[in-house]
């Protein structure tokens, strides 16, 4: 059975009067990549120092391997590692030097235990390197080196991708993938870049207005958000635009509604009773980007 690692009950904040978070409650097992969704003010870093304990609970409860974050501070942190921000790097030292630094903060790290780590990040070849003369992405992967030196059970990051190129998006995803499977870690990535988790994420928790609206596996909430986008493949797609005239062409052959299941068989009656051969029909995802603005009503990102 898999272990719970982060149980968030019923979190509420208050900053003077005003309520910023209101029964935010959502749970992360082992091996699971939650990404923290939702628009600008939403509450997303307000949860973050919460769970980290940066900032007091005015209501409710945050668990880590059991432990209350506020009533067993030292017990809870313990197997926690997080980048909120930017990593904090002295960039005169080399990368070892500056995991060495890291090390020293905690019992029983050795060399290693560091090696493994240089390893886990894909930072062997440029280590011993200073931090100045290392990319955005070898600064990032050596940031969330110092961050699970320790072998967190839980990690927890603030746009990891910001400012990447692609090539450092697909290191870092693939580092994180690689961390969640085989070191079996609970990762929680607050981004706004949802192409990318909708690629690295199994699970997905949108707040809105400091209210959690959705918690779901990342299937499951694009499946949910309204329609399905099905597409056809017919012998006349100009006809069949002139039928279906909410019809979106895709090439020459191809067009796709915008309808729930249920309407399928209408669709495919009226083609038929018109000639239209059918070749294909299929459903087409909705990206998680699309099921965010769905579940928001359409609010920016930050």
């Amino acid at each position: 059975m898999e272990k719970t690692i982060l149980k968030c009950e019923n979190l509420s904040k208050k900053f003077g009067k005003k309520l910023i978070l209101k029964n935010v409650s959502f749970a992360m097992k082992e091996g699971d990549i939650l990404g923290f969704i939702g628009p600008n003010g939403a509450g997303k870093t307000t949860t973050i120092k919460l769970i980290l304990g940066l900032q007091n609970i005015t209501q409710g409860k945050v668990t880590i391997n059991g432990y209350d974050i506020e009533k067993q501070f030292t017990k809870a942190i313990a197997k926690v590692g997080a980048i909120v921000e930017n990593p904090d790097l002295y960039m005169y030292l080399s990368g070892f030097e500056n995991l060495k630094l890291i090390a020293n903060l905690y019992p029983k790290i050795d060399t290693k235990r560091i090696d493994e780590v240089v390893k886990l990040v894909r930072l062997e070849n440029r280590i011993k390197d200073k931090v100045s003369k290392y990319s955005l992405g070898m600064r990032q992967r050596l940031g969330i080196a110092q961050a699970i030196l320790h072998k967190p059970d839980l990690l927890i990051l603030d746009e990891p991708t910001n400012g990447l190129d692609p090539e450092g998006i697909k290191e870092m995803r693939e580092l994180l993938l690689d961390l969640a499977k085989n070191e079996k870690m609970a990762i929680l990535i607050s981004s706004h870049n949802l192409a990318e988790l909708d690629t690295l994420c199994n699970k997905v928790c949108i707040i809105k207005n400091g209210e959690i609206i959705e918690t779901s596996d990342i299937s499951g909430i694009k499946q949910e958000a309204g329609k399905q986008y099905k597409i056809f493949e017919v012998d006349d797609n100009k006809r069949a635009k002139e039928l279906l005239p909410e019809a979106v062409g895709i090439n020459k052959k191809q067009f796709k509604l915008d309808i729930p299941k249920e309407k399928v068989p209408e669709i495919i009656e009226k083609l038929v009773e018109n000639q239209i051969k059918i070749y294909e029909v299929k459903t087409e995802e909705k990206s998680l980007e699309q099921a965010f603005f769905e579940k928001t009503g359409g609010n920016n990102i930050e």
